[in-house]
């Protein structure tokens, strides 16, 4: 069992089992009186947002439940959360999930009480928005699974219908005031959905790991997040009641996420083109291309990767066995080889391209990359094949 803890960095976590018993006291540190708990439409009716809803009850918090939330999360459900909080006169946002809710709820307070509209806020290289600082909606972030990290993120994924593209949205003010983090919450995450979303945590801190950028505290929070992963997540796919791996995935999880600020990249920036195009899982996507970018980047990160292998000890202690590994470490995890397990073709191959090139995550690639590059990635992971980079 964990022993309550609480960090801050990058935002106030609490940390331990049965931390979402402290929910009530997060709201009233933050005057939250009547919530919007925002969640995802698989959560809605499971027992853990009623469980919450009643722990809210019992400390006279009324608190009312959005959950028109996708997978793949739209404008058009940020824009109906926005209507229930104005029409509900909500003071807060409570966003329990994974994250797809957690961005919205996130998304949903950053604009409720602004008179910006939503694609302002594009994450872009010019100043973000000024906004009313004086009407921000506090935020509590509960994740239900360990992979987005989104709980201590400044962004979040929101998909525009008109152009079928994932679009980022950034401002310093998402980042939620508090994080209850409580591994208790992830006990009834099926096996898939705990490997899908377990990767999506290494692939965060891989790329943060292998980008160009210089950010020195993230580089170690990455390094260790992926050696969490590689312990841990084989143990919370095949014994999905193991507190002790439940509870270092989710650290795992907020570590990915806190070392990303230092940047992404080519992996991301095709499965954020696949999941808006073809509606994928954004986890078991990164899962699947993980392996192809990382070899099509193996000039650049060479040496990097050589030095991972050494920290998890994996026979041969160079960038070979680091390969090696990813695809042993996805097998293991019942990952399919290629994306056309999840019947994606390679129809829209150079949109895939030109469209990942767009994306702000290529910008921060382990090397420059081009339209065609991407399309090249995109179709050795639609195929399976390496030779196709």
């Amino acid at each position: 069992m964990f022993e309550g803890t609480r960090w801050s960095f990058p935002t106030d976590i609490w940390f331990g089992t049965d931390r979402a018993n402290d929910l009530p006291l997060a709201c009233n540190m933050l005057a939250i009186n009547r919530p919007l708990l925002v969640t995802d439409e698989g959560l809605a009716g499971l027992d853990v947002i009623a469980g919450l809803v009643s722990v809210l009850q019992s400390s006279s918090i009324d608190a009312a439940v959005f959950s028109q939330v996708q997978g793949n999360p739209t404008a058009d459900n940020v824009a109906g959360g926005v209507a229930a909080f104005r029409s509900g006169q909500h003071d807060g946002v409570i966003a329990v999930g994974g994250g797809s809710a957690i961005d919205v709820g996130k998304t949903i307070a950053l604009i409720a009480q602004q008179e910006l509209p939503l694609w302002d806020f594009v994450i872009s290289d010019t100043e973000v928005p000024e906004i009313a600082v004086e009407s921000l909606v506090p935020v509590i972030a509960v994740p239900t699974t360990a992979g987005t990290g989104s709980e201590v993120g400044r962004a979040a994924v929101i998909l525009d219908q008109a152009t079928a593209s994932k679009i980022i949205i950034y401002h310093p003010s998402m980042l939620p005031n508090i994080v209850i983090s409580d591994p208790c919450l992830t006990l009834g995450l099926p096996a898939s959905i705990t490997a899908w979303t377990g990767l999506d945590a290494f692939v965060h801190a891989l790329e943060a790991y292998c980008s160009p950028s210089f950010h020195p505290l993230a580089q170690g929070i990455a390094v260790e997040a992926m050696r969490m992963v590689r312990q841990w997540l084989p143990i919370a796919v095949a014994d999905g009641g193991n507190i002790e791996a439940r509870g270092n995935m989710l650290v795992a999880a907020s570590m990915g996420a806190t070392a990303f600020q230092k940047g992404l990249g080519s992996i991301h920036a095709v499965s954020h083109v696949v999941g808006g195009l073809y509606n994928t899982h954004h986890g078991l996507t990164n899962a699947i291309v993980l392996p192809y970018g990382v070899v099509q980047n193996m000039d650049a990160i060479g040496d990097r990767l050589a030095y991972l292998a050494r920290v998890l000890e994996l026979p041969g202690g160079d960038a070979a066995a680091f390969v090696d590994f990813l695809f042993d470490f996805r097998q293991r995890l019942d990952i399919p080889e290629s994306l056309a397990g999840l019947g994606v073709d390679d129809a829209r191959a150079v949109e895939v391209g030109e469209l990942a090139a767009l994306d702000s995550c290529a910008a921060t690639n382990a090397m420059p990359v081009n339209a065609q590059d991407l399309e090249r990635l995109f179709l050795a992971a639609v195929s399976g094949d390496l030779a196709a980079l």
